[in-house]
């Protein structure tokens, strides 16, 4: 197959890339505005206990947790008569808006406490918009700029708040750092690059390469759109990886088509080696990212399947790009791909450097000379490094996840600052299949024995407020929302925030507690709550999925049961020290300001960690099949382990560093963005993949395969016989004879 793809892309170079430019530029067009398609939600499971709440409330009450809120501030006081008339006014008239569900506020609630600032000049006014986050976007804009200032005329400054507006900040503020993340990246990439590949024109090449693949993927995720919903987040993905990969596999195919040239190989032929050989494990390399992504997609959160629909698309239009129009691109520059060089002068050599003769065989060696003192000092390191994950706390993001300066996120502040219960986080406990209204002194003593629970600042009800075990207010003509037929529901008031491992044991208490009727919790604490226990419901699934493919591309690489058992465990191993170092610098704050402005709330959204140790992990599977290929590659011709493994990373050492480099300035690139959790994923992953391409390929992987020999290569006779029948084989070169390697000398072998 490899040799034909290469007859066809030298033989009709200009048809592909005339095609590739047709490509290009419809994809472009159709694939560029898909942002405005996107989605800022997908964190909830609609399946849950919080969700059926949330759709009984919605359905019965028209109600639910508020997602408009309004901060309304005079220095009058808000209990100022013409205040007062002017707030309620203004609550009237937000309950009037069309889709807008049960407007409250301090003043149509008679001056309830709650919604009345420690200051006493601040007050809040609380809404619920109805639909979906799709709808409820659309329907947000039309009330956003009808109730900015819009009592100013009475003299109160009023200001939106909720996470109607945080979700509209997140993706405007996507699109901006989107086109920031580009801006700094392209320079600093092609700059890196010029010393990587030593010539402008060689540089150049991957970055068209990455051009291709990241607006044919935008492409992929507009049709997406078209059927499911898709998460803002994901052009990030689709930007990031697709540069990441398209340069490293671009660099490695064109590294490999220079070395045939330096054995003499004319261009036609060097570009068909690197097909059968680079370019076979490129794409192999491309489905094993694609199936660690694949993972993504048990999970029940369209936020976190969003990142495999960008990402497997993504993986394989790569490699499809790199095997299709590089190698045509190749044919078409010829000898140019030499011009512009930078970095010393060339000269045409006849011959590929000495395998065994740079610095990746001398680490490889020194290495192999110690490997128990130096895989026990790395893997002390790596578990060092991943203690912090231990103490993980997760939450979900919130209006803290914005800058500094964007409106939500202000707002949220002053309310956290000024007001002393968290109204706009209550717990939602509906209770269906209740007798009618004037029987209903089981639900007023469930509310009593709610309000007695730690954390409960009061429980509204339609019987009154209860708190501390008694009722503290007598129902009031708002209480009435509190009631539809057959059912009545109760809002939890918290003291502390909602979203916080005190929030999650709040909703775990308020499920122990006996109800007289069937019960359902919902609200933003059960939503997190419900929404880490799904995740966790389907982990196993989803490393059973990673660890099945890896193993099995692996196996069909190598032959072998060893190899592929040895990658999962250093991967686990390296992965969980990236996990302990995001802990320590964002869970706990220590990278505050290093990285940029963000709020330290003591947790990290939780879909950072599941999110991150996929794509991280199909990256270093990645790795792991370039340096395997060489190695196994050496090992058919020599039959020598230890001179394998020294000659293998040899010859991908500098390739798989300078590509783990290039990516990791991609993902680093992500710290510009002002999205805490964008950050944590940028950091993580370039941590992860250059902690990947030195400690664990450089030092514990030819420290492993020292100790374990000839075992390495070790697989039952039946899989054996598979493998032979059905395995991968790189075709760059025949075995020698027994005992001697392809020139001939003689080898030891173990």
């Amino acid at each position: 197959m490899f040799a034909s793809l290469a007859r066809f892309t030298s033989g009709r170079s200009r048809l592909v890339l005339y095609l590739s430019g047709v490509l290009f530029v419809i994809a472009g067009a159709l694939g560029g505005g898909v942002i405005s398609k996107l989605s800022a939600g997908g964190f909830i499971d609609g399946s849950t206990e919080s969700a059926k709440a949330a759709e009984i409330m919605a359905d019965r009450f028209h109600a639910g947790a508020p997602n408009f809120t309004l901060l309304l501030t005079d220095r009058r006081g808000v209990d100022d008569p013409a205040v007062t008339a002017a707030g309620q006014a203004l609550t009237d008239r937000l309950s009037r808006e069309k889709h807008v569900e049960q407007a409250v506020s301090y003043w149509s609630l008679g001056k309830a406490d709650a919604l009345r600032g420690k200051s006493g000049d601040r007050a809040l006014v609380l809404a619920r918009i109805d639909g979906d986050e799709d709808q409820v976007q659309d329907r947000f804009s039309a009330l956003e700029s009808r109730y900015e200032g819009a009592a100013e005329a009475d003299g109160l400054d009023v200001r939106i708040g909720g996470t109607a507006l945080a979700n509209k900040e997140i993706v405007d503020t996507t699109e901006k750092d989107l086109l920031k993340i580009e801006m700094v990246t392209f320079p600093v990439l092609f700059v890196v690059m010029l010393f990587v590949f030593r010539t402008l024109v060689a540089a150049l090449v991957p970055l068209l390469v990455s051009g291709l693949t990241i607006v044919s993927v935008l492409l992929t995720l507009r049709i997406l759109t078209l059927f499911t919903e898709v998460s803002v987040l994901a052009t990030n993905v689709a930007t990031g990886l697709g540069l990441g990969l398209a340069i490293d596999y671009s660099l490695i195919l064109i590294k490999r088509y220079r070395e045939e040239l330096a054995h003499g190989a004319p261009p036609d032929g060097a570009i068909a080696t690197a097909l059968r050989t680079a370019g076979r494990t490129v794409v192999f390399s491309a489905v094993t990212v694609a199936l660690a992504l694949a993972a993504l997609l048990v999970f029940p959160f369209y936020f976190l399947r969003s990142f495999a629909y960008a990402g497997i698309p993504t993986a394989l239009i790569a490699a499809a790009v790199s095997v299709t129009f590089l190698p045509a691109l190749l044919k078409a520059l010829g000898p140019r791909i030499e011009k512009g060089r930078i970095l010393g002068k060339h000269t045409k050599v006849s011959t590929a450097p000495d395998p065994e003769a740079g610095f990746w065989h001398r680490l490889a060696v020194t290495v192999m000379r110690f490997p128990l003192p130096v895989a026990a000092v790395v893997i002390g390191l790596l578990l060092f490094l991943g203690a912090p994950f231990l103490d993980l706390r997760m939450s979900l993001a919130d209006e803290r996840v914005l800058p500094a300066n964007t409106q939500s996120r202000e707002v949220g502040e002053s309310i956290r600052s000024d007001f002393d219960a968290q109204e706009t986080q209550a717990l939602n406990v509906v209770l269906s299949d209740t007798p009618g209204k004037g029987e209903r002194g089981a639900v007023a003593g469930y509310a009593e024995r709610l309000s007695r629970l730690d954390g409960v600042a009061r429980v509204d009800t339609e019987a009154g407020t209860f708190a501390g075990g008694k009722q503290v207010a007598p129902p009031t003509p708002a209480a009435q929302r509190f009631g539809a037929t057959d059912s009545t529901y109760l809002s939890v008031v918290p003291r502390s925030q909602s979203l916080s491992e005190k929030g999650r044991e709040l909703v775990e208490d308020v499920r122990a507690v006996d109800a007289p009727y069937p019960v359902l919790v919902g609200g933003p604490a059960a939503e997190l709550e419900d929404s880490i226990s799904a995740m966790n419901d389907r982990l196993p699934l989803a490393l059973a999925v990673i660890a099945l493919s890896s193993f099995l591309v692996l196996f069909l690489f190598t032959g072998s049961v060893v190899l592929p058992l040895k990658a999962l465990v250093l991967n686990c191993l390296s992965l969980s020290a990236t996990l302990g170092v995001l802990v320590w610098g964002f869970q706990d704050g220590h990278l505050e300001g290093v990285v940029g402005d963000f709020v330290v709330t003591g947790t990290i959204t939780w879909t950072v960690p599941v999110l991150l140790f996929c794509i991280a992990f199909g990256l270093s599977m990645d790795y792991e099949v370039f340096l395997l290929s060489r190695i196994k590659e050496e090992y058919d011709r020599t039959g020598d382990n230890t001179r394998a493994v020294a000659r293998g990373l040899e010859r991908t050492g500098s390739t798989v560093t300078a590509a783990a480099l290039l990516i990791a300035i991609v993902f680093l690139g992500f710290v510009i963005s002002g999205i805490v959790y964008l950050k944590a994923i940028g950091v993580g992953l370039a941590l992860a993949v250059l902690m990947d391409a030195t400690l664990v390929r450089g030092a514990l992987v030819p420290a492993f395969m020292r100790l374990a020999g000839r075992a390495n290569w070790w697989a039952p006779g039946p899989l054996r016989a598979l493998h032979a029948k059905v395995g991968l084989r790189e075709e760059g070169a025949e075995p020698g004879p027994p005992g001697e390697d392809r020139n001939g000398s003689p080898v030891r072998r173990g």
